[in-house]
């Protein structure tokens, strides 16, 4: 396995879903199950190879960047962009996390189709995900990193506008009236391409300002990284790269005010697209927060990390209040994303390695929580064929253990102890009782942690309020004489894992901690001293 250590085995990881892929599109669309085992195949090969990762992996030294390519390999000689991927203890779990969803996701969308039929293009678009998500986990070069972050908008994009929902919007302002799965997949692409297009200008401007230091200019986020920590970018022009990267992270998170495309995405894509979203796509922003923005721009960093902490609680008393105001399961669930990356986004903005080890953790629980929740909801409209909670009830009679799988992911979507859900807010809340000292707005966010504990008041409020509507009570008289199918074989197998999972992590947080803390820890001390 001498090939794991100079960088093939991670390569393998990035680019097998591609090869997949490509295999998916030479087989001929008529060939159905060939098409799936393949994809099936490839993407449980990924996720065994991200599995001997995780297993090779020296937790002694996780602060370290592992299983790396050299980082003078290059790539575009011209720019100075190299092809330079790694893992540490940081972007570990997420590497996992992502091959395990893509599997998850395959399994389950066996006989979960969505219309128009086309298996052979759905399955290429989730492969070409797995890639785009897994890159952006371990590239370690701007462009590098740029390329793996913008390579998901357009399966993304395509999933949602040919598989979603053809229900009529009514665009606001103009009163125009347009099939939801266009809009939400226009809306979700511009907002998007917004984003990165600031986020792109900061990756240039760093790159140009690297040559007055190091005599030549570099992407290279490691030598980046050591030149924000010895104060080399500072002032106006730090100010506008941090606003930059700021703008493009945020919309992915996404934060609020600028979570506007999340609801409406999430709700118009197909079952399979929601579950990715949720799991994996979100964390993309808060990932970069931490390998990008945090390291190389650390004086920055800390000056923001109030406003952070600020948007992030308020969009965790929206995402809870929004909660409440709705009928639509999925478009519930969706806007309690907000209210979670608030959580993860808080953590952050304490700049402490209680609250980054929260975020961390916090990434990880929502991708299996709530990866599940959109799974139960999609298979439930596929039963009832409409996702008003107004219309649903008494699901515990009708399909008793898909009740009780909801049940359980309500309770550890609202923190339960026990459960994955509770240490992501938990800590994040900790860490704002006592931020890093160089913030200086120890008082600001002690107020934020007691307005962010409120937030987990209504985060049970409209969890219950969802259970009350959808699974107790009596069935609706349109459903009798209805036979419902309860759970089926590739359900269970796509969502007993994500059970399994948010119960061992509840139990035993060391699962990700054990890999984190010292990574976090080593990134802190480097970017802050100490």
């Amino acid at each position: 396995m001498d090939w794991f250590e100079n960088g093939w085995g991670l390569s393998l990881i990035v680019f097998l879903p591609v090869v997949g892929a490509a295999v998916v599109l030479a087989i001929p669309k008529a060939k159905e199950e060939a098409l799936k085992w393949v994809a099936l195949l490839f993407a449980l090969a990924t996720l065994a190879l991200a599995v001997v990762l995780a297993v090779r992996f020296d937790y002694s030294a996780a602060d370290a960047y592992q299983f790396a390519t050299a980082p003078d390999t290059t790539w575009i000689a011209a720019i100075n962009a190299n092809f330079h991927i790694g893992v540490d203890g940081i972007s570990l779990p997420m590497v996992v996390l992502a091959a395990f969803i893509t599997v998850l996701v395959i399994l389950y969308s066996w006989n979960h189709w969505p219309e128009p039929h086309n298996p052979k293009l759905l399955l290429v678009f989730v492969l070409i995900l797995a890639a785009g998500m897994t890159g952006t986990f371990v590239a370690l070069d701007l462009v590098l990193f740029f390329l793996f972050f913008e390579v998901v908008l357009l399966p993304m994009y395509f999933m949602i506008g040919i598989w979603g929902d053809r229900g009529i919007r009514e665009v606001p302002v103009f009163g125009w009236k347009i099939e939801m799965r266009l809009y939400a997949s226009l809306k979700f692409f511009v907002f998007t391409l917004f984003g990165s297009a600031f986020m792109l200008l900061g990756f240039i401007a760093l790159y140009f300002k690297s040559e007055e230091v190091l005599g030549y200019r570099s992407f290279s986020m490691i030598e980046l990284s050591n030149l924000g920590a010895a104060g080399a970018f500072t002032g106006t022009f730090a100010f506008l790269v941090f606003l930059g990267l700021f703008l493009g992270f945020a919309v992915k998170v996404p934060m609020w005010p600028l979570h506007t495309w999340l609801p409406d995405a999430h709700t118009a894509a197909p079952t399979i697209g929601s579950v990715i979203l949720a799991a994996i796509l979100l964390k993309l922003g808060t990932y970069a927060f931490i390998r990008i923005a945090i390291p190389i721009l650390p004086q920055e960093a800390l000056r923001w990390a109030p406003f952070i902490g600020v948007l992030a609680v308020i969009g965790i008393i929206y995402g809870s209040l929004a909660c409440l105001a709705q009928s639509d399961v999925k478009r519930l669930i969706a806007y309690s994303s907000v209210g979670h990356m608030g959580f993860v986004m808080l953590g952050i903005a304490t700049m402490t390695d209680i609250g980054i080890n929260a975020a961390i953790i916090g990434m990880v629980a929502h991708g299996l929580i709530t990866g599940l929740l959109f799974f139960i909801a999609g298979s439930m409209a596929h039963r009832y064929h409409t996702r008003d909670m107004r219309r649903l009830g008494g699901n515990m009679l009708l399909m008793p253990k898909m009740g009780l799988l909801l049940g359980f992911a309500a309770m550890a979507s609202l923190g339960l102890p026990a459960l994955a859900g509770f240490w992501g807010e938990f800590m994040a809340l900790l860490a704002a009782f006592n931020p890093a000292e160089a913030i200086g707005q120890t008082p600001l966010f002690r107020g934020l942690m007691v307005i962010g504990a409120i937030g987990t008041v209504l985060t049970a409020g409209y969890m219950l309020y969802m259970l009350r509507n959808v699974n107790f009570g009596e069935p609706a008289e349109e459903w009798s004489g209805t036979e419902f199918h309860d759970v089926d074989r590739f359900e269970w197998l796509a969502w007993a894992p994500l059970v399994i999972g948010t119960i061992a992590l509840g139990v035993f947080p060391k699962i990700v901690f054990g890999a984190t803390n010292d990574a976090v820890v080593g990134l802190l001390q480097k970017a802050f001293g100490g």
